[in-house]
């Protein structure tokens, strides 16, 4: 009896130890045995821990590609909490029948293959309910698209399973999500693989991605999986890496394995597109649509954001996308020559705030230009800074007249045009931000009738579900035109000095 009381203790607080010791699984092969962390498994275990050391809670999003073991891990992880805690809940929602059948199936085996002594005494039980009266805890399952469901329920740990095939996922956000307090110990996790642009998984990456929300993304790209690798020399046809491949492999430091491995799905699914939405190596191409032509691809922005460029050479070049408020943001960022740096994101709309930090940010590094939206807000800031003495502030209009008039239908495919060409011609470098990467492979874009590139426009980008692409267009206007480094500011310092000592000559009378 003293070494079970002692057995439970040491499990009750060590996940690691306690899955392999006391759950069993069935995987792909259909044998029952003991639950191994997996390397994927292992990435958001260290998240959740890292979460609730910091946080008190977890609130996770995992996109991700197919197979990877999450609803595995995420149903032991809270059949742990529910068989070891008075008064827990857990709520499972999925998308379909089959998968809460499944899902269940999944805890009934974990309770009846444990050993006796480490798991309570379960009660009666249904097809969607499991409870351990003795604990006042239990675990129910459901699925999505009953109206109410899990809304009246008092929950702490909650597993939206493949949530972007919801449907009616914004109900259920209303809902039985919002049934879980904000409260140290409670945990929610949401994950699937995505489904398209668009929608309320979409949405809260996005929202997670950029920091906007209480929820931190984690992105499993297909090769996180171990056993997705295979021999060439078992496929059953000829595979020669063409260039893409070369690059692609490089990229991601795949190995011969996997790279043969990826041609045999590409083969299965007859699709190169088809592969990338099914096992994606990025979010990016998590997201993509059929038929959507992105002007900015993937693989070069992830290069820029691996690349490290030390030693910058050229004129220091600031962009600014003010926004109002809502949805957008103000994205502020620096450009000298091929480096990008310097990325800050500002979500309140006050516009003698931002005018008066770019201020501090002008006259501590002295930038050559700083090129901002002059639409909406971003009138009052750049006049604002005009009349503060800041002559090296250029107001772009988006919509104006391009410089090569024979490529581009405006201002705003131009400068996004070159900033393409910027990302390309490597070397350059990036923050290493998913949000930027997000926002800069976002715009599609076609040829106009003149044979013009033409940029998507925004209020299309959000009939796609996609939002303003803040921190591209300001990292694309530094790019508006060629700058020189200059000592442009003599005539800056006297005008500000006149500025500042008439308003020390006001506050003081």
């Amino acid at each position: 009896m003293a070494d079970e009381i002692k057995a439970r203790k040491a499990l009750a607080n060590d996940f690691l130890r306690y899955a392999p010791e006391v759950l069993r699984i069935r995987p792909k092969d259909g044998a029952i045995v003991p639950f191994k962390i997996n390397p994927a498994q292992m990435v958001v275990h260290e998240a959740a821990e890292r979460q609730m050391k910091e946080r008190g809670f977890v609130r996770l999003i995992i996109l991700k590609a197919r197979q990877l073991g999450m609803s595995t891990y995420i149903e032991g992880r809270l059949f742990w909490k529910v068989t070891h805690r008075f008064g827990a809940r857990a709520f499972i929602l999925t998308h379909h029948a089959d998968a809460t059948a499944n899902l269940f199936s999944m805890a009934k085996r974990y309770q009846e293959q444990a050993p006796a002594f480490l798991v309570p005494t379960a009660g009666a039980s249904s097809q969607r309910e499991l409870a351990f009266p003795g604990l006042d805890s239990g675990y129910k399952v459901g699925t999505a698209g009953t109206e109410g469901i899990g809304r009246s329920d008092t929950i702490q740990y909650f597993h939206g399973s493949e949530v972007a095939f919801w449907p009616g996922g914004d109900s259920h956000a209303s809902g039985v999500i919002q049934a879980i307090p904000r409260e140290p110990g409670t945990e929610v996790w949401l994950e699937s693989t995505a489904n398209g642009l668009g929608g309320y998984f979409h949405e809260m990456c996005q929202d997670a991605m950029r920091g906007e929300s209480d929820y931190e993304l984690i992105f499993l790209p297909w090769f996180t999986d171990p056993s997705y690798q295979v021999d060439r020399d078992d496929l059953l046809f000829d595979y020669v890496p063409d260039r893409d491949d070369l690059e692609y492999q490089e990229l991601y430091d795949l190995s011969d394995a996997q790279m043969a491995w990826r041609a045999m799905k590409i083969k299965e699914l007859r699709s190169d597109w088809k592969f990338r939405q099914e096992y994606p190596a990025s979010a990016e191409e998590a997201f993509q649509v059929s038929g959507g032509d992105s002007l900015i691809k993937s693989i070069p922005v992830m290069r820029a954001r691996r690349c490290e460029v030390k030693d910058p050479v050229g004129p220091l070049i600031m962009g600014v996308d003010p926004a109002a408020g809502g949805d957008d943001a103000t994205a502020i960022i620096r450009r000298r020559g091929r480096k990008a740096f310097g990325l800050e994101v500002f979500h309140e709309p006050d516009t003698m705030a931002l005018a008066g930090h770019i201020a501090v940010a002008i006259d501590t590094e002295r930038p050559d230009r700083v090129f901002i939206d002059k639409i909406g807000i971003g009138t009052g800031i750049y006049d604002r800074l005009l009349e503060m003495g800041y002559n090296q502030v250029v107001g772009v209009v988006s919509g104006a007249k391009p410089m090569q008039v024979e490529r581009y239908y405006n201002l705003r495919a131009e400068i996004w045009g070159k900033m393409r060409d910027w990302l390309e011609d490597e070397p350059c470098q990036i923050p290493d931000d998913d949000g930027l990467h997000a926002d800069l492979c976002a715009p599609e874009y076609k040829f106009a009738s003149e044979r013009q590139l033409q940029l998507e426009k925004k209020m299309d980008m959000k009939k796609r579900g996609l939002k303003s692409p803040d921190r591209g267009d300001a990292l694309a206007f530094t790019f508006t035109y060629p700058v020189q480094a200059s000592d442009h500011d003599r005539e800056g310092r006297r005008r500000r000095y006149q500025t500042n000592r008439q308003t020390r000559s006001w506050m003081s009378a």
